[in-house]
C-alpha cells in the first residue's frame, strides 16, 4: 500500500508551518555584510603588489609555471616528457 501526500507551500509557509524560525533577516544582513567585505577588498587591492607577488621570478617563474602545467598531462596522454 503507498499513500502519496502533495503538499503545495512556499518555503515560507512550510517553515512556519514546522515551527521553525524566519531566517531571511538575518541572511539578508549577512548577505550585505559580505558584500560590503567583497567592495571594501577589491578597492583596497594593489594590483603591481599582487602581479609582483605572482610573478616573483619573472619569465622564468612563467616558464617553471608553464612545465608544471604541461607535466600533469604528459603521463595521462600516452606521450614522453620532453
Amino acid at each position: 500500500m503507498k499513500i502519496r501526500i502533495d503538499i503545495d507551500c512556499t518555503p515560507r509557509e512550510a517553515r512556519s508551518f514546522l515551527g521553525l524560525p524566519d531566517v531571511e533577516p538575518l541572511q539578508k544582513q549577512m548577505m550585505e555584510q559580505l558584500g560590503e567585505k567583497i567592495q571594501s577588498y577589491a578597492a583596497n587591492m594593489d594590483m603591481e603588489a599582487l602581479m609582483k607577488m605572482w610573478m616573483t621570478g619573472g619569465l622564468k617563474g612563467m616558464e617553471n609555471l608553464q612545465q608544471q602545467f604541461w607535466a600533469q598531462f604528459a603521463p595521462g596522454s600516452g606521450k614522453k616528457d620532453t
